[in-house]
């Protein structure tokens, strides 16, 4: 692991990045966060060197859970093993929620424009993109891993700003908290759905983290196909491909393990 003291913050000001990513918040979400990640998700991880040390990269990961406890345990893992502080782009109404908006946004949280995800990327950020979104925790319980409606914009991030992508599998999230049903008349804040959870808490499952080698869809593609439609499909297939392999391997060391 490496040193919480050793994260480097792109200070704009008073300890803060334009987004309000703050030093002393990613230590103390570290401090905090370290039981649930050593003791009760126990995670693991493999394939960390495909993360890397330094400049622009896009994570994407498989999505699933009540709330983001994947994306909380990834962000954990990434900023533990690597001494980076790994980028979430969220939502856009996660911005409108009060009070957790704040806790995020100091921990690295972005709100998912194009300036915002641009702005991070010309400055070397490693981000995380969720190309199933709200889609991917919605999905019933029987179709755990299998990836749901897969949007492109992580594609056309990586041609345009000529960023690798690491597909990551994240096995274990599926089972430990997923959505019982949803009620969709909910839009408080701009959610697009109220999710009732399974069980009132996330069940300790383990959680194994899958990094995979980097895909450099910039090597493949010009960068005028970051307006190509279907140069975007193809190119998104491509990393969706890379993910459900990482799944499907990681499935099965768990079951044989």
């Amino acid at each position: 692991m490496r040193a919480i003291a050793s994260y480097p913050i792109h200070d704009e000001g008073h300890g803060y990045d334009v987004f309000g990513l703050h030093a002393d918040a990613v230590r103390r979400a570290v401090r905090w966060g370290r039981p649930l990640y050593r003791r009760y998700f126990r995670v693991e991880s493999s394939g960390i060197e495909h993360v890397p040390s330094s400049g622009a990269a896009i994570l994407v990961p498989n999505h699933s859970g009540t709330l983001p406890i994947d994306g909380a345990m990834l962000w954990l893992d990434v900023v533990q093993r690597t001494g980076r502080v790994l980028r979430p782009i969220a939502d856009r109404f996660v911005p409108r929620l009060p009070f957790v908006s704040t806790v995020f946004a100091r921990t690295g949280v972005v709100s998912g424009t194009h300036t915002n995800v641009r702005r991070l990327l010309e400055v070397g950020e490693l981000i995380v993109i969720f190309p199933e979104g709200v889609s991917g925790p919605a999905k019933p319980f029987r179709e755990r891993y299998q990836l749901q409606k897969w949007r492109v914009g992580h594609a056309e991030l990586a041609i345009r700003h000529r960023a690798p992508i690491i597909p990551v599998a994240i096995i274990g999230a599926e089972e430990s908290w997923p959505v019982l049903f949803r009620i969709r008349a909910f839009h408080a804040f701009g959610a697009p759905y109220l999710p009732v959870p399974a069980s009132l808490v996330p069940l300790p499952v383990q959680l194994h983290l899958h990094y995979g080698p980097p895909l450099e869809l910039h090597r493949q593609y010009p960068v005028e196909a970051a307006d190509d439609p279907d140069a975007l499909a193809a190119a998104a297939a491509e990393v969706r491909a890379a993910v459900e392999a990482l799944i499907t391997r990681g499935l099965a060391a768990r079951r044989g393990a």
